[in-house]
């Protein structure tokens, strides 16, 4: 808020004035939200797009539209600068709000259309390791709720958000279907044994799989992330370790079987390979170096393969 009024400071009209609800933050961040554009976004992004305006327009909500600067935007930004990945998410968000006013005849254009996003380095989500994987099996039977969500996790290679909505009436032939949220991509994925095993225990007549002490179904990925790392750290797993490091975990365990990308997408549902050798570089670098030392074979053996000249 300080670094928003810092940099308006020299303006013959300041976007931090209070103005009346015409041409308002707040008018506008409605208006859109009751456009047939944001109603037309997925529901998981329209979520955490609200989510967002309801923050920016806590702030922000009785200031100009038509006057706010691409200065405006930046310094809002870098008031975020501790949280990088949000001041991002932002911007985006933002990004698409102007440019609705600007196609809408709010203001004569987008300021935030040539903002570049905040640098930082990401630190990848760890993956879970085998040794992992078996302190949490032994902590967590066959039975507990513990065990059934890392088993649905680990076996179909799939986001928190589209575990917690698996049940019975996903199960045909075999095989599960999945409609992932954030992509919306169909999959079906054949039932492991071992995930078959731990499924067919439950109730037939349970709408979803993975239920709270309560009985009711999880209301919120972020609802089940606390819960299961909860449950990790009971079974003394790392603190660094979520649900998505199983998402992770098990397409390591496809690349270690040979699997290629286009195997495993078809699993976890990743729309570019680049994106599947995100999660397997680390295995395939170690495959391909197993291969180049087998092939290189001993040093005698090359001496003696070696001509005189």
């Amino acid at each position: 808020m300080e670094a928003y009024q810092q940099a308006q400071s020299g303006d013959k009209e300041q976007v931090g004035e209070s103005k009346a609800i015409p041409g308002s933050m707040r008018l506008l961040v409605a208006t859109w939200r009751m456009s047939h554009q944001f109603r037309s976004l997925r529901a998981q992004s329209q979520t955490t797009y609200a989510h967002l305006l309801d923050k920016f327009v806590e702030l922000h909500g009785d200031k100009s539209v038509r006057t706010a600067q691409p200065k405006h935007i930046r310094a809002i930004l870098e008031a975020m600068s501790n949280t990088p990945a949000q001041a991002n998410a932002l911007r985006n968000v933002l990004r698409q709000l102007f440019q609705y006013a600007f196609e809408n005849d709010w203001r004569p254009d987008n300021p935030v259309r040539d903002i570049k996003k905040l640098k930082y380095k990401k630190s990848p989500i760890p993956t879970w390791s085998e040794e992992d994987i078996e302190k949490f099996e032994q902590c967590w039977p066959i039975g507990t709720r513990a065990r059934l969500a890392l088993t649905l996790l680990l076996y179909t290679g799939q986001r928190r958000s589209d575990v917690i909505r698996m049940g019975v009436a996903n199960v045909k032939d075999g095989a599960i279907s999945v409609a992932q949220i954030k992509t919306d991509v169909r999959l079906l994925i054949p039932l492991h044994p071992d995930l078959h095993a731990v499924i067919r225990l439950l109730p037939e007549n349970t709408a979803a799989f993975l239920m709270t002490q309560q009985g009711r179904a999880f209301a919120s990925g972020n609802a089940f992330y606390n819960w299961f790392k909860e449950c990790a750290v009971k079974a003394g797993i790392p603190s660094t370790l979520g649900p998505h490091g199983l998402r992770k975990a098990a397409a390591r365990r496809m690349a270690e079987a040979g699997c290629t990308p286009h195997q495993i997408a078809s699993i976890t549902g990743h729309q570019t390979l680049a994106e599947v050798e995100r999660y397997t570089k680390a295995v395939q670098q170690r495959l391909v170096a197993e291969q180049a030392v087998s092939m290189l074979g001993k040093p005698e053996k090359r001496l003696k393969a070696k001509k005189p000249v």
